[in-house]
C-alpha cells in the first residue's frame, strides 16, 4: 500500500516493511505516474489481509495474486473510459482467507 511505497522500497522490501510495522492489511495500489517516485494518485486499491504466521514470502504471494486481478481490471475499466474504483475492497470478501495456504 502506499504506506509504505517510495525510493528503494519495492518486491520483498515492502512486504518486510508491512511485516516489521505490524499492519494488518497490505495490498495492491495503482497510480497514476507522476515526476517523483510513488507519488502519484492512487486510482485503485485492494487490500489483502496480513495473517498470523506470515513470512516475506507468503505475503509476497498473496500480493501478487491481488494485483494480478487488479490490474487487469483498472486497464479495462480505463479502456472502456470508466473512472477505476479508488477503493476495490478486500482480496478476501465472501471466503476464507486460510484458503490459500497462509
Amino acid at each position: 500500500m502506499p504506506r509504505h511505497g517510495g525510493s528503494g522500497r519495492f518486491g520483498a522490501h515492502v512486504h518486510c516493511s508491512v511485516l516489521a510495522a505490524g499492519d494488518r492489511v497490505s495490498g495492491a495500489s495503482i497510480h497514476l505516474v507522476d515526476g517523483e517516485y510513488d507519488t502519484g494518485e492512487v486510482i485503485a486499491q485492494l487490500e489483502v489481509p496480513v495473517l498470523p504466521g506470515d513470512t516475506v514470502e507468503v505475503l509476497s504471494r498473496r500480493v501478487l495474486e491481488a494485483e494480478h486481478r487488479l490490474l487487469p481490471m483498472v486497464v479495462q475499466q480505463i479502456a472502456t473510459g470508466q473512472r477505476p474504483q479508488p477503493n476495490i475492497g478486500c482480496e478476501y470478501a465472501g471466503r476464507s482467507p486460510q484458503s490459500d495456504g497462509g
